[in-house]
């Protein structure tokens, strides 16, 4: 009899269950970001389109908060201490960094980013202008063009998410 039971328990021991297949459906695209300056998440990001419409209902000395989403265009190529952020084909922000505390990678064109900060409307002199072209290697005739001042779309990021590729 306890032979019996034994054989019985040993028996159904080792049955195998078999769990019910789940199926899932969902996609979900996780993003791994490298950070810079103040830690920020990429939950409630605008996309640069909603941006263009905000720079364009501002005046020159209006500020808004704001996160947003774009690929950068370009990048200082001395030090990484601005970007350009394009928010449609012919329209982009300048983006600095808050008191000059984080700088980017020099290889970040073309990687995509979420920066939180301040947008506002800006109007920069001919000195600056001609000072972010030497940033950027224009050659000196290209500098020498810059002649009058120009309204520009600026943001002061305090944090910035760069997507690992």
């Amino acid at each position: 009899m306890i032979f019996s039971l034994l054989a019985i328990f040993v028996l159904t021991a080792c049955k195998e269950v078999k769990k019910p297949a789940v199926k899932d459906n969902s996609i979900t695209t996780e993003i791994a970001y490298e950070s810079f300056g103040a830690k920020i998440s990429s939950e409630k990001a605008v996309d640069a389109a909603a941006l263009l419409a905000t720079f364009n209902s501002l005046k020159i000395g209006d500020t808004v908060s704001v996160k947003f989403a774009s690929t950068i265009k370009e990048v200082c190529s001395k030090k990484g201490c601005w970007m350009k952020l394009p928010l449609d084909n012919e329209t982009e922000t300048m983006v600095r960094f808050k008191d000059y505390g984080f700088f980017m990678p020099l290889d970040a064109n073309g990687k995509e980013v979420i920066v939180n900060g301040i947008a506002y409307l800006k109007e920069t002199s001919v000195d600056e202008l001609q000072h972010y072209a030497k940033d950027a290697g224009k050659s000196a005739e290209e500098i020498a063009k810059i002649t009058t001042p120009k309204r520009v779309l600026s943001f002061e990021a305090d944090g910035v998410l760069l997507a690992k590729k």
